[in-house]
């Protein structure tokens, strides 16, 4: 299932010349309170639930591309774009120099209330549906919680502060929700998570949530809580804590059929999209039901891989892409030695050794260094409308590595870090420390989108040290030095503001984040 395309129904009022109208449905129309009545009919709306994982830019809303933004606000990558202008607002990603009003933020805020609407919608039709395979109820409820809870997810890590809605609030009341305390959050998306694992399908490879999906993605949102907060997590009467999570991710490792790929080079090649090594990933797709300049909400490609792809003319194996999220010269010297190097990292040299290939050198912090993983590979490029627009490399949202990571680090069990770099050719360690754990975390996972939230987890003074860069000018880079230079924001705890735009709405039940 290379993408999943949002179902829509065509409303048509039709209208007589008789005054009968005035008191009667009309004829023809379709509502929500008579149309999900049926488990096709509701699978349509989960299928639409679905949909918003690969939204990077919603109707009305700004780009928001997780992993550039992610990247961004790591110590991995710059913000990018052709000039400072073009990348205003990533830019503030990544100088943690955020604007209320930036309409990214917003993005992010509003695409995941969307995804967290149609999944209590979903749930809420699912529900009363009569006359159905209760088995097949409970499935639909459990994918459904699957999403509300990554959306949940996505908004708390992000914003800190936000609202929790487990229900389908009337008209736009939705907008005067209060602020539930992140405690309440972690332990709601933790309830989802335990309630659909029982439920969800088993089989791997279709895009799918899965039983291992919401096992792994259990272990990621404990380990944030744990290592930022360290309040502990409760699902229900369930309590979620090391002996726990590491049972769900023991259940993944040894009977979900999930493994490493042999090659790590080719990880994120189209060939291995759904693979077993992909636990949850969201598909991108080069045939789209439409999206083109002026109409971005329905693009069905992946925004992330081109905005990071290299400005690159005449080349055979990329094409232009825009340059934002360039990789910082620090990665890069760190990666220095390490097998995974050229899969993670594309370099001006590598591109330029193509002949009659050239490159815009002239972009904002540039740094000749891209993204390998996400980029403008021409096998990837859309094949209708505007192809950079429909870019069809899949995100992989947590792949097995991961999951063999997090159990080295909540079991403090060296192996499962050793059967990562055995995959590579990297020499077993003799013993688990923190240290090795996130080194390693780093390099195998560099370019997904999981590096700041690493460094975060791991208190403001890691974060200030980490986070903070100061002169880190490489070989290729053009720009001037200041550029370069990049501040983790003093007074705030590593959150975005809530968007003003949201608080002014909300009529003052939204209060802002600290250091806004």
């Amino acid at each position: 299932m290379k993408k999943i395309f949002i179902l829509t129904i065509s409303l048509v009022i039709l209208s007589g010349c008789s005054k009968d109208y005035l008191t009667l449905d009309p004829q023809g129309t379709v509502f929500a309170s008579n149309y999900y009545t049926t488990l096709d009919r509701v699978e349509e709306s989960l299928v639409s639930t679905y949909d918003v994982l690969g939204w990077q830019k919603g109707p009305g809303l700004a780009w928001s591309p997780y992993l550039v933004l992610a990247e961004a606000m790591s110590d991995d990558a710059y913000g990018g774009g052709q000039d400072a202008g073009d990348g205003a607002e990533e830019d503030e990603f990544n100088r943690f120099t955020f604007s209320t009003a930036n309409e990214v933020i917003r993005s992010i805020w509003k695409r995941n209330y969307f995804g967290i609407y149609r999944a209590n919608f979903t749930i809420d039709k699912a529900m009363a549906l009569e006359g159905v395979d209760p088995t097949e109820v409970d499935r639909v409820v459990a994918e459904a919680k699957f999403l509300r809870a990554f959306y949940h997810f996505e908004l708390v890590r992000f914003f800190e502060n936000i609202k929790l809605i487990d229900f389908l609030p009337e008209a736009d009341a939705d907008v005067k929700i209060p602020q539930s305390a992140p405690s309440e959050v972690y332990n709601f998306i933790a309830s989802d998570l335990v309630e659909a694992i029982p439920n969800l399908p088993t089989a791997i490879g279709t895009g799918r949530a899965t039983k291992w999906a919401a096992q792994s993605l259990l272990a990621r949102v404990y380990l944030f809580e744990k290592g930022f907060y360290g309040n502990g997590i409760s699902a229900g009467s369930q309590t979620i804590d090391d002996a726990y999570v590491m049972t769900q991710l023991n259940d993944v490792i040894d009977n979900s059929g999930h493994d490493l790929l042999a090659d790590y080079d080719q990880l994120f090649l189209a060939a291995n999209e759904y693979s077993i090594e992909n636990v949850f990933e969201v598909g991108y797709a080069g045939e789209p039901v439409g999206g083109d300049w002026g109409s971005e909400q329905f693009i069905e490609g992946n925004l992330a891989a081109q905005m990071m792809g290299p400005r690159v003319t005449g080349g055979s194996t990329y094409y232009r892409g825009w340059a934002f999220a360039m990789i910082s010269n620090k990665l890069f010297q760190d990666m220095q030695g390490d097998p995974r190097l050229d899969a993670t990292i594309l370099t001006e040299a590598q591109i330029l050794s193509e002949t009659g290939t050239t490159l815009n050198k002239g972009s904002y912090q540039y740094t000749g260094l891209y993204n390998n993983k996400y980029t403008t590979r021409l096998e990837d490029r859309g094949t209708i409308g505007t192809p950079e627009l429909h870019n069809m490399t899949n995100y992989r949202v947590i792949r097995f590595a991961d999951v063999l990571l997090m159990a080295a680090e909540i079991s403090q069990d060296v192996s499962y870090m050793n059967r990562v770099r055995d995959r590579v050719g990297l020499a077993p360690l003799g013993a688990y420390t923190e240290d090795a754990l996130f080194e390693e975390r780093r390099k195998e996972l560099a370019g997904e989108g999981l590096r700041y939230y690493d460094v975060l987890r791991r208190g403001l003074a890691t974060a200030q040290q980490e986070l903070t860069i100061t002169n880190d000018i490489g070989t290729f880079y053009t720009g001037d030095d200041a550029d370069y230079e990049v501040q983790f924001g003093a007074g705030f705890s590593g959150f975005l503001p809530i968007p003003q735009a949201e608080i002014e709405l909300a009529d003052g039940t939204l209060k802002q984040n600290e250091g806004y």
